[in-house]
């Protein structure tokens, strides 16, 4: 695929937008896929980020004008892109529109359904919105939400325009690719050091604030502050940790999971990094430094994931640090909740999405034993399966090899760019009729993977009718036939006559579900 990105940073934008959109094209380039990025000029140069991620493929559009324009009341932060929504949508298609993407990612708050439908209009491609606020009118055919919510779908209900695939929820949190095998925090009774990271940019100079709280605190071990060249604070921030015993001033890392890992407790803002912090289960002191935190990080207190300062004043900061710099059993709890929330292959498990209708089918054989016993062994596999009790390894080693050598079945594995991502199966009767079923890897359930496995293994096995069972209660399933251009015959039953067939699917348009 091609895949373009369409994304900026400035100092009210911060660099965690780019950030994350380097984190899901670096995932797209692992599987094979092209990436571009287009970017404006808004005074802060994130080139080298992009370079890492998309080689020579950076187009820069111009700075904008110092003319005034009016930004569209209806978005909240219009005003950071400091050019109209339809003069951008017009510059970002004539940029690409040579390249011509597959899909169009798109990681602003600035811009809503206009801008989106204008793309859509001058590329032709498909749109996939990064976003995690909901406060706008989207017109995209995938959203990625990797906040915490108790209902994704609930909170961007009324922002959505027809049909959108969500993949939404930590486990899609969009890291870099080291944080999938990073080594995690080392849990420690007491806290040897401290680590310090409000954002890329930094605009408020919360770092200078968080070191007051730390010497209010008490604490005189070391502080290690991490910043970049962004930052507007620099020469400050090298005054304060040169004068600070025990203080050192970090700049520019390529990454932050050794930093999250060597320290005892990190503080820090309710921005991108969050999730970073989650996957390596730094035990942190959250607080909120910018109005679009505020959705996410209460959530996560309540949750217990992390420890929240209801204010940014260096006093209220001490107060909490103090308590948690004598409360272990506080600090191993918010290491222990945090790492249940992000594993660091949510990148990957959004590229894949993406990539949905390129999924195709290939034989199975003896050496996918061990796969496929490991997929329908899983609990979530199980309970959704007419036989639902555990798999014995002898008896499913007979069992696939039976199957390999019976005329009248056709077993596939779905494949992504090389990846096995699914199990497809065709048992055939007379008359070329034959009964379905499939399952995909559990750890890849939500990506819209079952609608292009079944399209893919309908093709390859090309029966004339197919019939399909499934167990009461089992909507997913239910949803995924209807979708796909089945009919109900019965309570549990379905049936597709492909001869007669209307053209495969609705959802998703693009490989993906509603």
């Amino acid at each position: 695929m091609r895949v373009a990105f369409r994304v900026d940073a400035s100092s009210a934008i911060g660099t965690g937008h780019v950030r994350r959109s380097v984190a899901l094209a670096a995932a797209l380039r692992a599987q094979g896929d092209e990436v571009a990025f287009v970017t404006r000029d808004l005074g802060l140069d994130c080139s080298a980020l992009l370079r890492e991620a998309a080689s020579d493929r950076i187009i820069v559009l111009p700075r904008p004008s110092r003319r005034s324009f009016r930004p569209d009341p209806a978005i909240a932060h219009a005003a950071w892109a400091e050019i109209s929504s339809d003069e951008d949508a017009g510059e970002t298609s004539k940029a690409l529109k040579p390249w011509r993407p597959d899909w169009l990612v798109v990681d602003s708050y600035a811009f809503g359904a206009q801008w989106h439908r204008a793309v859509k209009s001058g590329l032709g491609c498909p749109i996939a919105a990064i976003d995690d606020l909901g406060d706008r009118a989207m017109a995209c055919e995938a959203l990625i939400d990797h906040t915490y919510h108790v209902d994704h779908r609930a909170k961007h209900k009324d922002a959505l325009e027809g049909e959108t695939c969500l993949l939404c929820g930590p486990r899609f949190g969009l890291l870099g690719h080291a944080y999938a095998t990073a080594p995690r925090y080392a849990f420690s009774e007491k806290v040897r050091s401290i680590g310090v990271f409000m954002g890329g940019v930094d605009p408020g100079n919360h770092s200078a604030t968080a070191l007051e709280a730390i010497t209010l605190s008490g604490f005189d071990g070391p502080v290690e502050i991490v910043a970049t060249s962004a930052n507007p604070h620099l020469t400050a921030l090298r005054n304060i940790a040169a004068a600070r015993p025990h203080t050192r001033l970090s700049i520019d890392l390529p990454d932050l999971a050794a930093f999250f890992a060597r320290h005892d407790l990190q503080i820090g803002s309710g921005g991108g990094a969050t999730w970073e912090r989650c996957c390596i289960g730094a035990p942190t002191l959250l607080y909120v430094i910018a109005p679009n935190q505020n959705a996410v990080t209460p959530l996560l207190a309540q949750s217990g994931v992390f420890a929240l300062a209801p204010d940014p004043s260096a006093p209220t900061i001490a107060q909490e640090l103090s308590k948690l710099l004598i409360a272990p059993d506080k600090r191993r709890a918010l290491m222990r909740a945090s790492r249940t929330l992000v594993d660091g292959r949510g990148a990957a498990r959004v590229a894949l999405a993406l990539a949905a209708q390129k999924l195709t089918v290939r034989p199975a054989q003896m050496s996918d034993a061990r796969l496929m016993f490991d997929w329908r062994n899983h609990a979530a596999v199980r309970a959704v399966s007419g036989t639902q009790g555990p798999l014995n390894w002898d008896a499913h080693r007979a069992w696939l090899q039976q199957a390999l050598d019976d005329p009248a079945r056709a077993l596939f594995v779905g494949q992504i760019s090389n990846r096995d991502v699914g199990v497809i199966r065709f048992d055939f009767g007379e008359g070329r009729r034959a009964e379905v079923s499939l399952y995909v890897d559990p750890d890849l359930h939500g990506l819209g993977l079952g609608p292009a496995l079944l399209r893919a293994g309908e093709k390859a096995a090309d029966p004339a009718i197919i019939e399909a069972r499934v167990i009461e209660g089992n909507t997913a399933s239910s949803r995924l036939f209807a979708k796909s251009g089945y009919r109900q015959t019965g309570p549990t039953r379905w049936e597709k006559r492909r001869d007669s067939a209307k053209s495969d699917a609705t959802p998703a348009a693009y490989g993906l579900p509603a």
